[in-house]
């Protein structure tokens, strides 16, 4: 599979979770070209602030390999992550990282505190922007539209 083939799937938990009322972003991560986990974001349905896409599916991929870090795994997301994420993503070792729109208002890995360029940061991904960038900013864009 490609990387685009992948934010597909990662585009599709987006929908899946923007028809519970969450705001649409997915994510999967694969683990020797095979997707191991996969989320949508669930805070509301979770009723827990830290349930976003890439949280979600982290926590199952570890869970899944039966270890914290997952250095030999990439991440596909919708969004730029926020710093939450970004952190996350930083303590599990995630090999790559690839993600589909920017997110200047929340983003922070090339927006916002540019995480992965702190001097705290203890392990920086390959990071690969924009994979699926016209499909994931539009389906955001149509989720936000339809609520003004």
């Amino acid at each position: 599979m490609t990387a685009q083939s992948f934010m597909d799937l990662a585009l599709k938990q987006a929908e899946i979770a923007a028809s519970g009322g969450e705001v649409p972003i997915g994510c999967v991560v694969v683990h020797d070209g095979a997707v191991i986990a996969q989320a949508g974001n669930r805070t509301l349905a979770d009723r827990d602030p830290t349930a976003h896409a890439e949280m979600v599916a982290l926590r199952e991929a570890a869970r899944k390999l039966g270890r914290e870090r997952l250095t030999d795994c990439d991440l596909y997301v919708t969004l730029e992550p926020c710093t939450m994420c970004a952190g996350a993503i930083s303590h599990a070792r995630i090999r790559r990282l690839y993600y589909g729109a920017l997110d200047p208002k929340g983003g922070a890995i090339d927006s916002g505190v540019r995480f992965f360029g702190s001097p705290t940061c203890h392990h920086v991904p390959d990071v690969y922007p924009a994979v699926g960038e016209e499909q994931a900013a539009a389906l955001l864009r149509d989720f936000f539209k339809a609520r003004r």
